[in-house]
């Protein structure tokens, strides 16, 4: 279901297929799909137990280096549950981390990488440091394009029984500028109207 990134999919779905996979960085705007690939690739790794082995953080609200030196390291220094032999921390706006934060991060990944594979969400890859970085298989998204941003909304409207003509669905595009995330909100407020 994960809409215009068709070849970043290909290749995230073969590390889930091998259940095997890097740490990896997801860079890109707002709206077009890390979050939601990243909880994806937990759920058909894991299946019914991926709630306990997938921590999810906003770094954005817990920026400082107490975060990565007690969550994050408590959470990596533990064995998955299951037959896949890491678990998965996600770091959504990972840009945020202060750069002691992001040294201590790598250390991190460096100590548990047999337990535990890190997912990093940023706008901005040139904002997390180079050392993070090589260590990571880098993808960068894109806006959504026309066509996918159309085949979201028609599903939706679909759904939820809505009928849009064409003018507004040309207004929808340009206004969501290719974010799935703000298409969603736009159509939420224009039918509660």
């Amino acid at each position: 279901d994960i809409k215009g990134q068709d070849d970043i999919v290909s290749k995230v779905k073969a590390f889930v297929e091998q259940k095997n996979m890097p740490h990896l960085m997801f860079s890109g705007p707002a709206g077009v799909g890390k979050s939601s690939l990243s909880i994806v690739v937990a759920k058909k790794l894991f299946g019914d137990s991926w709630g306990q082995n997938f921590l999810e953080l906003n770094a954005s609200d817990s920026r400082g280096i107490d975060t990565v030196r007690n969550q994050v390291k408590d959470f990596a220094r533990t064995r998955a549950i299951g037959d896949v032999p890491f678990k998965i921390i996600f770091l959504d706006e990972a840009d945020a981390l202060t750069r002691e934060a992001q040294q201590a991060l790598r250390r991190t990944m460096e100590n548990y990488t047999k337990t535990t594979r890190f997912i990093l969400s940023c706008n901005w890859s040139s904002k997390i440091v180079d050392p993070i970085q090589s260590r990571c298989a880098v993808f960068k998204f894109k806006p959504l394009k026309k066509e996918d941003i159309s085949v979201i909304t028609e599903k939706i409207s679909k759904e939820e029984g809505l009928v849009i003509d064409e003018k507004a669905k040309l207004a929808l595009f340009e206004v969501s500028n290719g974010d799935c995330r703000r298409l969603e909100n736009i159509m939420q407020s224009c039918a509660a109207l």
